[in-house]
């Protein structure tokens, strides 16, 4: 091998080196990025939170007519599938579970009996008020939220957001023919109250176009400001440990009562058993249980004979037996 030579195979080599180096390297930072992006819970749910929480808190609007309750619907909802987000990030419609549960939760019938319910529809940075609206528009939410809370929530559901009619019984929990009677008198109640709709005369498929465009046009007009995901969660896993020290707080106060109510109880027992009966003697005759209020009965009698003046007599107990004698 001449000068020349080598000097060409010494050149190479590091080069050579050099880039199987660099497509070793190359090799390692393309797997660390692939390993990011697995998605953590935490994201997961923040990524289904800031999809869905909005479209979420302008349904329950449409459904209730008060901004801060709905937007309370929503967080609660979320505060509860991130408690059970092992089960939610496997749901193949999780979107679906949280929506059902904002829908229940906004249109459940004890929040009439909340006294602050209508303080409650004062606007907050985190339900701003809505603007104002057309005389027609405004109609038609009035109309809307003087149906049935069942017959809004199927009216929301299959005319507003696109389910299916099976689609809605199974969310309403309700079989599909009562599903398709709502439905039909909720229309029809529409129809009357807001007859500039023109869902009079038409198609059910018609009608459900129509009413797909109206419903959302109420609720694209509704401003929202969700709370950032990361409250949400915070806020969730606050009620979890504060459930969990009422629980122990509970489990510890029944101890303590249980405990008190058996040392009150001991107190008061009788340190001594009480005398019964005198027990009979194995040892007496046979009938002589019997003679004994007879012989009490006879002396009670002379007693008396004695107190009237009559003649007196003087019964002998003799082997047993009672032997009157007279003086």
């Amino acid at each position: 091998m001449t000068q020349t030579e080598r000097t060409k195979t010494t050149d190479t080599a590091p080069a050579a080196a050099s880039e199987g180096t660099s497509d070793s390297v190359h090799t390692d930072n393309t797997d660390v990025p692939s390993a990011q992006r697995v998605p953590t819970a935490s994201a997961a749910f923040d990524a289904l939170y800031t999809r869905h929480a909005p479209d979420l808190t302008r349904q329950a609007i449409v459904l209730t007519g008060h901004p801060r309750l709905s937007q309370e619907a929503v967080e609660r909802s979320f505060q509860m599938a991130w408690q059970r987000w092992p089960d939610m990030a496997v749901d193949p419609d999780p979107a679906g579970r949280v929506r059902a549960m904002v829908h229940e939760y906004a249109l459940s019938p004890w929040h009439r009996m909340r006294p602050g319910l209508r303080t409650a529809q004062r606007p907050t940075p985190q339900a701003p008020a809505p603007p104002p609206v057309a005389p027609a528009e405004r109609a038609l939410r009035e109309a809307v939220l003087a149906l049935p809370a069942p017959y809004r929530r199927v009216l929301l559901l299959h005319d507003g957001l696109g389910l299916e009619l099976s689609e809605t019984a199974a969310e309403v929990e309700a079989s599909t023919p009562a599903t398709a009677g709502r439905l039909m008198r909720a229309r029809q109640a529409l129809a009357e109250r807001v007859p500039w709709l023109g869902l009079a005369g038409e198609s059910p498929v018609r009608q459900r176009e129509i009413l797909r465009e109206r419903l959302a046009g109420l609720a694209r007009a509704l401003p929202v400001a969700p709370p950032a995901a990361g409250a949400v969660r915070s806020g969730s896993e606050r009620t979890v440990s504060r459930m969990t020290q009422g629980a122990f707080g509970l489990t510890a106060l029944i101890a303590v009562a249980t405990a008190f109510t058996l040392v009150h109880e001991a107190g008061t027992l009788p340190t001594h058993p009480e005398a019964g009966p005198p027990a009979a003697s194995s040892s007496a005759r046979p009938g002589a249980a019997a003679k004994a209020p007879r012989k009490q009965h006879d002396e009670q009698a002379h007693t008396q004979q004695a107190k009237a003046g009559g003649p007196a007599k003087r019964k002998v107990v003799w082997a047993g037996h009672l032997a009157p004698e007279a003086r």
